[in-house]
């Protein structure tokens, strides 16, 4: 079988590895010339474990190439970015658009149309499909199209997209049955086959009911702060329950997924979906509780800012609230240092030089390196060594050297 896989980002290209691993002959498709010419030689513009030695072994027999333009496929997925819309926070669908007009000229009847980009519900039905009909094919007879969203978390995307179980939504029961036709091919998890429209809404209500717990522990932070009790402390001992699983707070929420997906739905029933709102309010304001906080622990001077990444140990920094931070920093005259050793920025600089004379460290990413870090260069380059750690992962530290976190931000307003 051959697969024509639009887009090459943090889904697109792990997928097509994985249909070249099943013997599959793939086409990857990126707007990016560069992204094109290093898949290409070999070299991948993302960090996964393992997926650039499945990219070499399927460059080196033949099975994958990357191009700008899509080719004729038994099977073509679209793996493109679906941004929200500011103004009412609705599912952008522009970039899922230009690829099924891209890749019109190359279908033909019999083949399978799958969309796994994340999408609001009913896209698949009102806006897609009608591309398809349009230029005389007839769904569910003639062309196959179904939405099949992914499930994955950033640093293990190799193994979920294998073993966790998949959303087959077809137009029809015979759209669903050629989609899953396709996964059947190296998913190892249950397929399992549904409609469109419950596909779309299964995937964004994952990532809701992921971003609801996330602001609640937000909030009961905001709350322990405020009232004088160790967050953290609450957190561990609820979580004795067992039936209870409060999430860490942390600087707000990252990614393509939780910090977006949640506007789909309640774009769709704004008067209806309030908590969904509420949630994606809580976490959005996590950012500005952070300012607040380092502007009570330093008023001014330098920031060392460790991580971007909104994932630790991984260089994805999508959607990072470590952005609005550093923004909110800049913006009130702070000096600001950014260090993060997943990501490659001539502006970021090593670990020495982002701690040299600050005021202050502040971690954003739960990155390995972070939990234990070399003190002894802290010491040596900061006069009052303290370290805000947003995300909650330094266990202990020397006796001279001051730690908050969301455990003891009370302090701050004793």
């Amino acid at each position: 079988m051959k697969i024509c896989v639009i887009g090459q980002g943090y889904i697109g290209l792990p997928t097509a590895a994985l249909f070249t691993k099943s013997g599959c002959d793939v086409v990857g498709v990126d707007v990016v010339k560069d992204v094109v010419n290093n898949l290409n030689k070999g070299k991948i513009h993302i960090e996964e474990p393992g997926l650039k030695e499945v990219i070499e072994i399927a460059i080196k027999n033949g099975k994958y190439k990357a191009s700008l333009e899509p080719e004729k496929a038994d099977a073509f997925i679209i793996t493109v970015p679906t941004p929200y819309i500011a103004d009412n926070y609705s599912c952008d669908l522009s970039y899922v658009i230009e690829a099924c007009n891209e890749i019109l000229p190359f279908i033909e009847k019999g083949n399978t149309v799958i969309v796994e980009s994340t999408i609001a519900p009913m896209s698949t039905d009102d806006v897609i499909k009608p591309i398809f009909e349009k230029a005389g094919y007839t769904i569910g007879k003639d062309l196959y199209l179904a939405h099949c969203p992914e499930r994955v978390l950033p640093g293990k995307i190799i193994e979920e997209l294998i073993h966790n179980d998949r959303i087959i939504g077809g137009i029809t029961p015979e759209c669903s049955k050629k989609a899953s036709e396709v996964y059947g091919q190296f998913v190892e998890g249950e397929l399992m086959l549904t409609e469109a429209k419950t596909a779309e809404l299964s995937k964004c209500m994952e990532n809701t009911y992921r971003d609801v717990n996330i602001a609640l522990a937000n909030e009961l932070a905001k709350i322990c702060a405020e009232i004088g009790v160790n967050a953290l402390d609450v957190i561990k001992m609820a979580n004795k329950h067992p039936r209870v699983n409060l999430h860490s707070p942390g600087p707000g929420v990252g990614g393509h997924c939780l910090a977006i997906d949640p506007y789909f739905i309640y774009a769709k029933a704004p008067e209806t979906a309030k908590i969904i709102k509420l949630a994606r309010d809580t976490n959005n304001s996590m950012p500005q509780f952070v300012f607040e906080n380092i502007k009570k622990i330093t008023p001014n001077g330098k920031i060392a800012i460790l991580g971007v990444a909104y994932k630790g140990n991984t260089d994805d920094d999508r959607e990072s609230p470590a952005f609005d931070i550093i923004t909110l920093l800049e913006n009130e005259g702070y000096e600001v240092a950014i260090h993060d050793p997943h990501i490659k920025n001539d502006l970021y600089v090593d670990f020495e030089n982002a701690v040299s004379e600050s005021n202050l460290i502040v971690i954003l990413s739960d990155h390995n390196e972070f939990k234990n870090m070399d003190y002894t260069i802290i010491k040596n380059n900061m006069d009052n060594p303290v370290i805000f750690d947003t995300k909650n992962i330094v266990e202990q530290v020397p006796s001279d050297i001051k730690l908050y976190n969301y455990g003891n931000l009370f302090e701050l307003s004793n």
